[in-house]
């Protein structure tokens, strides 16, 4: 995802900088609210999956189900989307969805306020709390729109940022639990993109594990396809089936006659309920 987001160089400029309380991490049933009265059952996936910057076609899609990849990121919204999504629709999702391919919804949410760089939407330690839980409302809005129907994971994303400065690190954290929180208010999935030196370790360390994300797709360029022998946190972190790992960037592949630049995911982790 090294420019899906962000720019590619505001990427790399943030990269040298290298209704329940539920708690964080501990499996699916950790993923889940008590708030909500019954949770549909979690759809997993397990093997490689892709993210690009924009949904391929149909057409490429139907190319590149050659059973390399069986899962492939779309990034559903977002005021920090990097990229316009014209392939998009409840048709291509209907579509890719009969091909057999798993989708793995990402939201391009609020950044730090210390992230090098700008954004369209920063939060601050005062819009924290507001910002995740509009977010989250719009994120679920998006996904529901092209038919991901409750019980879906949504990935949040979040880009490298100093998470040695505290008065930001807090603020981010109380972001990513209002908009943790109001997910599963929706009785969708919570999830969380970020680095190993960052972002992902500062949700991964947090001393209060109360309201975050219960899936963790970290990325950490190795090129080493793996969810767990490079996992660089506590082994009974994040299991049963709730970890992601970005493990390659910016990889140009053609498969069935379709050139597209990816990046690469190990992936065992929830991906959208399609209906």
């Amino acid at each position: 995802m090294s420019s899906h987001r962000l720019s590619r160089k505001r990427r790399y400029i943030a990269w040298s900088t290298a209704g329940a309380a539920v708690v964080a991490g501990a499996g699916i049933a950790a993923q889940t609210s008590s708030a909500a009265t019954a949770w549909p059952t979690q759809k997993t996936y397990t093997g490689r999956a892709f993210d690009t910057c924009t949904a391929p076609s149909a057409k490429a899609m139907k190319a590149w189900h050659t059973g390399f990849y069986g899962a492939a990121a779309v990034y559903v919204g977002g005021k920090n989307r990097g990229c316009a999504q014209p392939n998009l629709t409840t048709s291509w999702v209907k579509s890719v969805n009969s091909m057999g391919w798993k989708l793995i919804p990402i939201y391009v949410g609020a950044q730090p306020p210390c992230q090098k760089g700008s954004s369209p939407e920063k939060l601050t330690a005062a819009t924290a709390t507001s910002l995740g839980a509009r977010d989250a409302k719009d994120a679920v809005a998006k996904a529901a729109a092209l038919h991901m129907k409750a019980g879906s994971p949504i990935y949040l994303d979040m880009e490298p940022y100093d998470t040695t400065n505290k008065a930001c690190n807090d603020a981010v954290l109380t972001y990513v639990r209002s908009f943790t929180k109001t997910l599963r208010t929706k009785v969708y999935r919570s999830g969380y993109y970020g680095f190993t030196s960052s972002s992902a370790k500062a949700i991964a360390t947090a001393t209060n594990k109360t309201d975050l994300p219960g899936n963790l797709w970290y990325a950490l360029w190795d090129k080493k396809y793996t969810t767990t022998k490079d996992w660089p946190w506590g082994a009974k972190q994040f299991t049963g089936h709730s970890r992601g790992h970005q493990y390659m960037v910016n990889s140009k592949e053609k498969h069935g006659g379709y050139t597209i630049t990816v990046d690469r995911d190990a992936w065992d982790a929830p991906v959208a309920i399609i209906g």
